[in-house]
């Protein structure tokens, strides 16, 4: 019976899917924040190396990987596919469970796949400083690693709630020669305002955005790297998914169920993209893809399809997203990767045209999966990570009622390590399960910027 299901390092993909070649339609154009027009190459590229910027306006449906990042990524890559038999003993289901697991790579998540590329084409442009925002902490190490590989500099602002509870986290930034900087900082304009109005505030993603973009905007040998939401960073992710598809063709499998927790959206895409790729060009059409998210922060089941900010000062341009409002702050959850107002406008536009489907869970019957997970299968998960192994817990025992033999994959997107704060808070009962008040995300929406 095999449990790991390996290819071999010259089986990293040689190009990225890009979803965008197989929408039914066209993505809705970024617009500017000042003129509200769509955003041109010219309007990106103080922030951004010019092939980034063609890769996130690109509809090109394969798009070449460079050698020197297929030779970084044989660090880790191809990461393992495993077949959670524990997990489905445990459960008595006839499912049969199969996860991805990304916590093989150096900083521990799916972040690298993204911060490798980003680092390596701005190096390439002849940048020497990247300024960004991380939430758990995860997308900071793993751009603090892919710019010390490039003798590159790197300043992170991590969201206030996270940098409290995941100190460990700040210290592998420095390990890898980072800086960290607890958000909202009185480093930037954006973050010394927000901390006279609200001076205990928990931070969010939204505002750390601002405080990176402000940075990177300020100085000529700094550009900005974001770890999520953008086209080209859900580009990047989806060799997790193409890896996958070939190990499970490997043991003549395919998936019904694909499943992904979601922040903005990049390690959901990474897994769900190629997937939703074969379903949307009628291969696999029947194949169920899910997101979830927590209810804490619900941008995908209470959220607007809308324009809005990608952060909280209203500096990045206006994307077309499910969101809460740019100026929304969720709770202080354990979950920090998933607080965030908005999702990548490409994942809001296939759950729009109704190919990704949507949940939300609260934290204590996350933690308690995870806990079960642990306990089955022996890893460990980070709090975001364990909202794709609660949800594919539930449909496991649905397979478990209905006598159904699904295929169930899910993206199992970091290890937990770090995350001890949040077990040891579970085990003393001392996490809340926060149920956004729908007429504060009401008040948020009623904020949003107008647009045409």
């Amino acid at each position: 019976m095999q449990t790991k299901i390996l290819l071999d390092e010259d089986a990293i993909p040689k190009a990225w899917y890009n979803i965008q070649a197989d929408l039914p339609s066209p993505l809705d154009p970024p617009l500017h924040p000042g003129t509200g027009k769509p955003v041109v190459p010219g309007d990106l590229a103080p922030i951004f190396p010019m092939e980034l910027i063609r890769q996130e306006m690109s509809t090109q449906r394969s798009i070449p990987i460079p050698d020197e990042v297929r030779d970084i990524l044989r660090l880790w890559r191809p990461s393992p596919l495993y077949r959670a038999r524990r997990l489905e003993q445990h459960l008595k289901t006839p499912a049969r469970i199969y996860f991805k697991w990304e916590g093989v790579s150096p900083p521990g998540s799916h972040k690298p796949n993204t911060a490798i590329p980003q680092a390596y084409y701005n190096m390439k442009a002849g940048v020497e400083r990247l300024a960004t925002e991380t939430g758990a902490g995860q997308w900071g190490s793993s751009l603090a690693f892919a710019t010390a590989l490039f003798d590159m500099e790197c300043t992170v602002y991590m969201v206030r709630s996270s940098y409290d509870q995941k100190p460990y986290r700040k210290s592998m930034m420095q390990v890898y020669g980072a800086e960290c900087i607890p958000s909202p900082s009185p480093r930037t304009a954006s973050g010394s305002k927000v901390l006279a109005e609200h001076p205990d505030t928990p931070g969010s993603l939204g505002i750390a955005i601002s405080e990176a973009v402000e940075d990177a905007a300020g100085r000529s040998d700094t550009n900005y790297a974001l770890g999520s939401v953008l086209n080209h960073v859900c580009l990047h992710q989806t060799v997790i998914g193409l890896e996958a598809r070939e190990q499970l063709a490997m043991v003549d499998e395919y998936p019904d169920t694909v499943i992904g927790c979601v922040g903005g959206g990049s390690n959901f895409a990474g897994i769900a993209f190629p997937f939703a790729g074969d379903k949307i060009t009628g291969k696999h059409p029947e194949t169920e893809i899910l997101g979830v998210e927590p209810t804490a922060c619900p941008t995908m089941t209470k959220g607007l399809y809308a324009y809005d900010y990608g952060d909280v000062a209203g500096l990045t341009p206006l994307m077309r997203m499910f969101t809460l409002g740019h100026d929304f702050v969720p709770p202080a959850i354990h979950a920090g990767g998933l607080r965030y107002h908005g999702v990548s406008p490409l994942v809001a536009k296939l759950i729009h045209d109704g190919v990704v489907g949507a949940s939300s869970y609260h934290q204590n019957e996350v933690f308690e999966a995870a806990v079960t997970f642990a306990r089955t299968e022996g890893i460990i998960v980070a709090p975001e990570s364990a909202h794709a192994v609660k949800a594919a817990i539930d449909a496991a025992l649905e397979c478990r009622r209905t006598g159904e033999e699904r295929v169930i994959l899910f993206n199992n997107s970091g290890h937990g390590n770090f995350d001890f704060s949040s077990y040891e808070a579970y085990f003393a009962g001392r996490l809340i399960d926060y149920e956004y008040p729908a007429d504060l995300i009401r008040e948020s929406l009623s904020h949003l910027p107008k647009v045409g």
